[in-house]
């Protein structure tokens, strides 16, 4: 899903006659929801457990990716920058509750070997999703930024109406398949992690003096700058 948005970057940017500053608010949108959802994503958690919260965060990218059908119906820029708000924010609890559930299934020293293997899946869809995206949401010919100067009202309007609308049977598909994999974690057995019963037996630190580790920081630091770099460069590609 996220791979998708470099995809939906030259498409939208077509549809709605944008420049690029404009069309990267899909990735502002998109990736400001990790930065503003994760806090709240760790209550859920808290609150909720890792099961319960994995199947939340699947149902809320589902509602993410139903988003697109009426963004594209209107067509509205808009809805598009909300519907990728709330995918994201789906994402983000679906990060914050299945990694460390999956750090926690089994022994500590294998938890980064765990961890790498789950990873290791994703960029497997990574490697496929823009193939696919690409076939099946750019399979329309697109106008170049003069062609579409040329149309009149009339002509960009069905133009922007066809192109939008290509966006809604894929996000569609997304969207019922997240819910089947809700369903399916719902009704699998997965081990219960008890979150309050692992924070007594480990020690707590408060998040500012967590901050106080440098190698944190910097971690910090060069997540931010490299997924900054990856995501401009793949969007502006």
């Amino acid at each position: 899903i996220t791979v998708l948005n470099d995809v939906l970057v030259p498409h939208l940017k077509a549809v709605f006659g944008l420049n690029y500053s404009a069309v990267m608010d899909v990735q502002m949108y998109f990736f400001g929801a990790y930065f503003l959802m994760s806090f709240p994503s760790g209550k859920v958690v808290s609150l909720f457990g890792y099961k319960n919260s994995i199947i939340i965060g699947l149902g809320v990218t589902g509602l993410g990716a139903l988003l697109f059908y009426p963004a594209a119906a209107i067509p509205s820029y808009s809805v598009f920058l909300v519907a990728f708000f709330v995918l994201a924010s789906g994402i983000t609890l679906l990060q914050v509750a299945a990694n460390p559930y999956v750090a926690l299934l089994g022994a500590p020293r294998g938890a980064s070997s765990r961890l790498n293997l789950s990873q290791a899946f994703n960029s497997v869809g990574t490697t496929l999703a823009p193939k696919l995206g690409g076939l099946i949401i750019l399979s329309g010919t697109v106008l170049s930024a003069a062609a579409f100067a040329k149309l009149d009202a009339a002509q960009r309007l069905a133009y922007q109406l066809h192109q939008a609308r290509l966006v809604q049977g894929p996000y569609i598909g997304i969207a019922i398949t997240l819910f089947a994999l809700a369903a399916v974690v719902y009704l699998f057995h997965l081990p219960e992690i008890d979150v309050a019963e692992k924070r007594t037996v480990q020690t707590r630190h408060p998040f500012r003096e967590v901050l106080q580790y440098r190698h944190l920081r910097f971690g910090v630091a060069a997540i931010f700058l490299y997924v900054g770099a990856e995501v401009s460069i793949g969007s502006f590609m």
